[in-house]
């Protein structure tokens, strides 16, 4: 398996990128109110190749931290496991503005087998344009963008209505816009850390990877306020892969 491009890691959040981009949910000020997660918020992953179990994944609230004078939520996703020959340790940040729920900074720390990815990126929604540190010009990008990881969390705040597809061009890099995601069933299941009843979402991108149109991926989602994502599947050229929550922390309201 070549894990230096289209890695299990990097599949498995550049799908999320803009599958997971929603219609717009009520006004700033509402959404800072209703999120629906706290500071220190963990939940915990299985992570499996076809049968084989390839490592561990994890979603965290770190906490909030102030960019640029603005509240945000400090998010961070990490991806540890893989197979002989090709070990994986990935960590992705973001720090998403509390008022607009636009992403203000992404970092990125790739290390997959003997690839290396390292970049920050800071956001300016005020000016619809992006910098990645190290480069000298800013690019283009979107009103109220949103990165690769804040997407995980952009859709546990919006009511999911089964039948409906939402469409929008919230992807900091505008040629991955528009996006689209599926609502397409609810299911009850039953993975390492319990049994929930879920609503099953199937994100969309126009690019290869997990969440291509011919990966079928699926995500499925509680069917409660918290939007937890409790399992997640979807076919590669080299087989399925598969995420399924095992710990869940809820950590302490403010």
């Amino acid at each position: 398996m070549d894990i230096r491009r289209g890695s299990w890691g990097q599949w498995l959040l550049l799908g999320w990128l803009g599958g997971l981009a929603l219609a717009p949910v009520a006004d700033a000020q509402t959404r800072a109110r209703a999120v629906p997660w706290a500071s220190g918020e963990l939940a915990s992953y299985q992570v499996r190749l076809g049968g084989v179990g390839v490592g561990r994944g994890t979603l965290e609230v770190v906490g909030t931290e102030v960019i640029r004078g603005e509240n945000t939520y400090h998010t961070r996703m990490t991806l540890d496991g893989g197979v002989p020959l090709a070990r994986v340790h990935d960590r992705f940040e973001s720090w998403i503005d509390a008022r607009t729920f636009a992403s203000l900074r992404f970092s990125q720390s790739q290390h997959e087998g003997r690839y290396r990815r390292n970049r920050q990126i800071e956001l300016f929604p005020e000016r619809r344009s992006y910098l990645e540190v190290g480069k000298d010009a800013e690019q283009p990008s979107v009103e109220l963008p949103l990165d690769d990881a804040s997407f995980l969390y952009f859709v546990r705040m919006v009511p999911l209505e089964v039948g409906r597809t939402y469409e929008l061009d919230r992807y900091f890099r505008p040629d991955r816009n528009p996006v689209r995601l599926e609502v397409v069933r609810r299911e009850r299941i039953t993975v390492p850390a319990g049994t929930f009843e879920t609503i099953v979402v199937r994100p969309v991108i126009k690019t290869p990877g997990i969440f291509s149109e011919s990966g079928r991926a699926e995500v499925w989602l509680t069917d409660d306020a918290r939007h937890l994502i409790v399992q997640m599947k979807s076919k590669l050229a080299f087989g399925s892969i598969s995420l399924y929550l095992r710990t869940y922390d809820p950590g302490v309201a403010p």
